[in-house]
């Protein structure tokens, strides 16, 4: 009685350790490559042989189909992606969740090649990875020593529920199971699908079905079912996570689950013809080595099948969820008063999250590099309709900037390597850059404003003046919302040539603006709103100065 017990325990402890092992080895691999998302983001384009390349990627670090598509769905929900750029990402998120299988496949080495089994040095690389976190001051060595560390602790996991399972492999119970589950296709998949569900991991339970394997309990008919069966739970999560969302975002949720459904019905026909004609096959004791090349055949089968039918997929989609009436006009009006594209899913991922922050952040500053164009305009042409828009505008950048402000706030608590935190920090000091470049938009709007209402006009100096310090002036904020956006280097430098410009052409524009009120060309009370107006100005280029400094700082 007290074994069973002390193998109870001892299973539960090792698949605890499993789960953790595999989530500290992909929290360690997104904060070491982390800075390389906003670049997969930038290859989801309507290319679909990269977005496949982009979910197998992404799916590699995160270990989970589901988390991949979750972030999908989110993505879609915001608006971020298409339909048509999510069913490649999918595609490439079912291949990517096939390296965890060929990890924990590395735990079968036979005993004479006991010195290449990763479960020999798990216990060092758990004290390794430990002394260089306890010792070490580098965030990145820190990063690293947790991918150590989660190796580490899924393969003690792994030893660990294996010896638990050890002394019962001959139990009939076992054999009576997946004898059903082999010769009931139906159950099989269930089996595979409930398990799935609950962990919310395709990753987790097939490497749970290999370490049985591995054990000889497993045939060749119930791993096929139990593996098929997987892959729709995986999908679970995805589903879930879609409701509430938009259309679209269920949509994204069920094209995961027909590209997996589609490919159980097929491979379940198949495997049952092929049984039926090779019963002997049905009946093999399959290794952990075989479910992995199943499993990874089985994804690449179903993509290069199913790459060519990607609109279908998409069309699919839209059969099984409608547009109900009345649906498309909400999503109209859902759209014309969102704030951000951003959706709270994506902080599931941290690395994911930061890349999109930055991608929401630039989006600000165009918006607000817009009012700057619009005040520069209406310096000259007083239009009433420019003034309205300026002020609208700007009520939407105010309520952009409170609402990633808060995101920002939030990720600053995400688990992220130390270059991702200073992102996090420049991000948050150039919102507060575009905000109050977007203030002294709408300043120069009213300042346009008064000379309109009290019929002032400047003279011909000093509007030719204004044209040439406005013209300055957006060619700095330009370039800052380029280097914002494409994080480029070049740009951030043009900023700061425009802006040595810009201060230069201030001090000369004052001088001649004194020597006009001294001969009487100007009037006082429109030389008043003339200064106003440039030292505005001036001020958006010294913003554009800040958000240069900033990408500068993170090179």
């Amino acid at each position: 009685m007290l074994d069973n017990i002390t193998n109870l325990f001892l299973f539960i402890g090792g698949l605890g350790m499993f789960l953790y092992g595999m989530h500290v080895m992909a929290e360690g691999t997104q904060k070491s490559v982390g800075n390389k998302m906003k670049d997969f983001l930038g290859m989801l384009t309507s290319n679909r042989l990269k977005a496949v390349l982009v979910g197998t990627l992404i799916t590699g670090i995160i270990q989970s189909s589901g988390a991949t598509t979750v972030m999908v769905v989110g993505f879609v929900s915001a608006g971020l992606m298409t339909l048509s750029q999510a069913v490649g990402v999918i595609m490439g998120a079912n291949i990517g969740t096939t390296v965890t299988a060929w990890i924990v496949s590395l735990s079968q080495i036979g005993d004479s090649m006991k010195m290449l089994n990763p479960e020999f040095y798990a216990p060092v690389l758990i004290g390794i990875g430990a002394g260089i976190i306890m010792f070490s001051k580098s965030e990145t060595k820190k990063s690293r020593a947790e991918i150590i560390i989660g190796f580490g602790l899924l393969f003690q996991g792994l030893k660990f529920m294996s010896e638990a399972v050890a002394p019962y492999t001959d139990a009939p119970i076992f054999a009576t199971v997946f004898t059903t589950l082999g010769s009931n296709p139906f159950l099989g998949m269930l089996a595979g699908a409930v398990v799935t569900a609950i962990l919310q991991s395709s990753s987790v339970s097939v490497g749970i079905l290999q370490m049985l394997a591995g054990n000889g309990l497993i045939m060749t008919n119930a791993a096929i079912f139990i593996t098929l069966g997987e892959n729709i739970g995986s999908c679970v999560t995805a589903m879930l996570s879609s409701i509430g969302g938009s259309r679209d975002a269920r949509r994204a949720a069920v094209m995961h689950l027909s590209f997996n459904m589609i490919g159980a019905i097929l491979f379940t026909v198949l495997s049952i013809v092929l049984f039926a004609m090779k019963p002997a096959l049905a009946h093999y004791h399959i290794s952990p080595v075989q479910i992995s090349l199943f499993h990874t055949g089985f994804k690449l089968i179903m993509t290069v099948l199913l790459f060519p039918f990607g609109e279908q997929l998409v069309s699919l989609s839209g059969v099984l969820v409608p547009e109900k009436k009345g649906e498309a006009l909400a999503d109209v009006k859902k759209e014309e008063e969102l704030v951000t594209h951003l959706d709270p899913r994506i902080f599931e991922q941290p690395a994911i999250a930061v890349a999109a922050l930055s991608n929401e952040v630039a989006a600000m500053g165009k918006l607000t590099l817009r009012n700057v164009e619009r005040a520069c305009e209406v310096c000259f042409t007083q239009d009433e309709m420019v003034m309205a828009e300026i002020k609208e505008t700007e009520r939407k950048i105010n309520a952009m900037n409170r609402e990633l402000s808060e995101y920002l706030i939030k990720a600053n608590t995400l688990p992220v390597n130390e270059h991702q935190r200073l992102v996090i920090t420049d991000l948050f000091n150039t919102l507060t850059d575009f905000e109050r470049s977007g203030d002294h938009a709408e300043n120069i709007a009213k300042g346009v404003r008064i000379l309109k209402s009290r019929d002032l006009v400047l003279s011909e100096t000093g509007k030719k003046d204004l044209r040439e310090l406005s013209d300055a002036v957006l060619e700095a904020y330009r370039n800052a919302v380029k280097a914002r956006e494409e994080h480029s280097v070049a740009s951030a430098r043009k900023v700061s040539a425009c802006e040595d410009l810009v201060d230069s052409l201030r001090d000369e524009q004052k001088e001649r603006h004194m020597e006009r009120l001294s001969k009487g060309e100007c009037k006082p009370e429109a030389g008043h709103v003339f200064i106003e107006i440039i030292d505005n100005l001036e001020r958006i280029s010294d913003h554009a100065q800040n958000v240069a400094e900033y990408i500068m700082n993170e090179i």
